[in-house]
């Protein structure tokens, strides 16, 4: 709820038609600090419909920390960007006949804060963050972000000099104390910032601020801007995400002297403001998800479409990459050769626990190498379907490539990744297939969908499109509809590859990381794992 609603949902896009704007809209800010302007009618003109490729989506993938990203990138030219005035309109349309609420909208603003700064900024690197939140509505969507990042991973600190006490916000306060999330005063925030947090959430002022920021944000909206100066003198300095405006901007001019903050986040809400053009940091998002398509089609709103869960939308091009300069610094216990299992299976069966305690997405997964009679490799995602004392055992098409390599050269390689836990574990040995019963059982466990799926593909073959997939689906599915069981084709079964050599390897800080190999040896006329520490 940016001024008035004004984060009302930001959520908007484009500007709304000829509807005056009432001084009710102030209401949600502290009048001491914001100051009504009188309203006049207007009007202005839209750009047409902006097409969803030409759109990239970040944010809530299914299941990640929201989501993952969808497509394209939002041409900034295309934008549309609102004046206080339209932006006014929108909140009070939402908030008038449509029946939203402030704390609907503060929710959904809040949320669409947090999810785009989990999409960049990942807490294994940006832990610490400190919300500075104001006293309209603009602070209310900081108080609904920091809730959200608690429970992203990221542990949260929260200054409110200011607090409002209505319900709304006082209820917000609680939900955050419940989760022992500290609030500190200003008098207790440290001069420097720089050393304490690895993010700062600027949600002081919405776009119904109006002259000066009085005490204590005028201190505050300085130590933001003394960290521009830290950069320039190549010092480490925490990045700043502004909620809708950055505090201290004028909402149409923007950072008019030159000399305020400058984030390297903004998160725009409902639509872009007139000052976004003058945003000049890496990352700039649109949040919110809610105008309804009545309200996109009376105003024509320029809305990109939010494909699946996703709650933003990346604005203009995302920031060049230099490759070379991606790394991360693991940072892991030590992996000891005292402390590991002297079998590698029982090693391997620990790292798993750990892994699916972790909740990481399909930790069965692995990466399957294979060569055939002409020396090529390649690799492919396959899944693990079972380990035991015998190996490791996965299923497929046997007139798939992997399959045709396997039956020239019965020799494989396996590779586990769990960047969560920053352990991969790598497997090689021979390869043989499973028996039929083993097939068979697995083969009738599956989703009956699966099953069907696995007819259908002749894995490997060329098809001349999707359509022919499912229309071979569909008439299988017909097929079978009246049968309990589906009968298993003849190429599809199980491989199983029995372990030679085993590496557990652990990241470790400045690259000297731990591998422990396993290599099979005759003791005493027993075979035994002969463990030995690989240089990084």
């Amino acid at each position: 709820m940016r001024g008035v609603l004004g984060k009302s949902r930001k959520m908007i896009c484009s500007l709304l038609s000829q509807a005056p704007v009432s001084p009710a809209y102030y209401y949600r800010s502290s009048p001491s600090i914001y100051k009504p302007k009188p309203s006049n009618r207007f009007s202005w003109g839209f750009l047409a419909p902006i097409p969803s490729p030409a759109i990239r989506v970040f944010c809530s993938k299914p299941g990640e920390v929201g989501g993952l990203m969808a497509s394209s990138v939002q041409n900034q030219g295309s934008i549309s960007y609102l004046t206080q005035r339209e932006a006014a309109e929108v909140d009070e349309t939402l908030m008038g006949p449509l029946g939203f609420s402030v704390d609907q909208l503060m929710e959904l603003a809040g949320l669409s804060v947090a999810t785009s700064i989990a999409e960049v900024y990942k807490p294994s690197e940006y832990n610490r963050i400190l919300a500075i939140c104001g006293p309209g509505n603009n602070g209310g969507d900081g108080l609904v972000a920091a809730r959200h990042l608690y429970h992203f991973g990221y542990k949260p600190f929260v200054c409110y000099p200011k607090r409002t006490q209505k319900p709304l916000y006082s209820g917000l306060v609680t939900q955050l104390e419940s989760l022992s999330i500290p609030f500190l005063s200003v008098d207790e925030l440290p001069m420097d910032l720089s050393k304490d947090f690895d993010i700062l959430v600027d949600a002081m002022f919405g776009f119904s601020f109006h002259g000066a920021p009085r005490p204590p944000f005028d201190d505050l909206i300085k130590k933001l801007i003394n960290l521009h100066y830290y950069e320039q003198a190549q010092r480490k300095s925490p990045v700043i995400v502004s909620v809708d405006i950055p505090s201290g901007w004028h909402v149409e001019e923007g950072d008019v002297g030159g000399d305020g903050i400058k984030p390297d986040m903004l998160v725009s809400l409902t639509a872009p403001k007139l000052c976004a053009k003058k945003f000049s940091g890496p990352h700039h998002f649109l949040g919110g998800r809610f105008v309804p398509p009545a309200i996109a089609e009376k105003y024509k709103l320029q809305l990109p479409q939010y494909p699946g869960m996703s709650m933003c939308v990346r604005i203009g091009k995302p920031p060049q990459i230099d490759i070379s300069a991606l790394r991360e610094n693991y940072i892991s216990p030590e992996f000891l050769e005292e402390q590991v299992e002297a079998d590698p299976l029982d090693q391997f069966r620990k790292w798993f626990v750990d892994a699916m305690a972790a909740n990481l997405k399909e930790p069965n997964a692995m990466a399957l190498s294979t060569t055939g009679k002409d020396g090529k490799p390649s690799s492919r995602m396959v899944l693990l379907k079972g380990v035991d004392k015998d190996g490791f055992v996965w299923f497929t098409n046997y007139e798939s490539q992997k399959a045709r390599q396997l039956s020239e050269n019965p020799h494989a390689a396996l590779l586990f990744y769990w960047d969560g836990l920053n352990r991969q574990v790598r497997v090689e040995g021979s390869v043989e297939k499973v028996s039929d019963e083993e097939s068979e059982q697995y083969f009738h466990s599956r989703p009956r969908g699966s099953q069907l799926g696995a007819i259908v593909s002749k894995q490997s073959t060329v098809v001349p499109g999707r359509h022919v997939l499912h229309q071979q689906y569909k008439e299988l599915e017909e097929k079978y509809s009246k049968e309990s069981l589906i009968p298993k084709p003849k190429y599809w079964g199980g491989y199983r590859l029995k372990p030679e050599r085993f590496e557990f390897w652990q990241g470790q800080p400045s690259r000297l990381h731990d591998r422990l190999e396993y290599s099979p040896q005759e003791t005493d006329g027993k075979r035994v794992w002969k463990i030995v520490r690989l240089a990084p």
